[in-house]
């Protein structure tokens, strides 16, 4: 089972990432930390992260896909693939729904809801101007919601 599921979500970054590589990435973003709202013990809270995303894309030019890399909040590498469902947008502000999967390396057990290491993930990140936020609600067993922060650019 962990093996089916490391290769289903690298596929599908490969795929996401291979298929819009021909038209190259509409944004990047700068992950930089996180705040792990009622959390019950200490987590790294600087996360620097590289995202690219590849805006209204997937489902009817609709959704936005998102691959990436970044530290997570134990200290190891992760990477994750989303996609995001704009609610509202303008050149200033933006509040989005998201859903993925992050491959946690050895510490799929810190999360009630894991498949081996393979996390799903799901919240609102809103935008303002360059300014990203994320709030994702039960990230894992010790924690009510972890929220996250950082840079995004627009590539074009």
């Amino acid at each position: 089972m962990r093996k089916v599921v490391k290769n289903a979500i690298f596929s599908t970054a490969f795929v996401v990432s291979a298929s819009a590589a021909t038209a190259g990435p509409d944004q990047v973003s700068i992950l930089l930390g996180s705040h792990h709202v009622g959390a019950t013990r200490s987590f790294e809270e600087f996360n620097p992260g590289l995202f690219l995303t590849w805006t209204e894309v997937a489902i009817g030019q609709r959704v936005d896909l998102t691959v990436g890399a970044f530290r997570n909040s134990y200290g190891d590498g992760s990477l994750a693939v989303s996609g995001a469902y704009p609610l509202y947008r303008t050149e200033v502000w933006g509040f989005d729904l998201f859903a993925g999967l992050a491959w946690y390396p050895g510490n799929g057990d810190q999360f009630g809801h894991a498949i081996d290491d393979m996390v799903p993930l799901a919240g609102a990140q809103m935008r303002y101007r360059n300014l990203f936020m994320q709030a994702l609600p039960a990230g894992g067993n010790s924690v009510d919601a972890t929220l996250t922060f950082g840079l995004t650019f627009s590539l074009d």
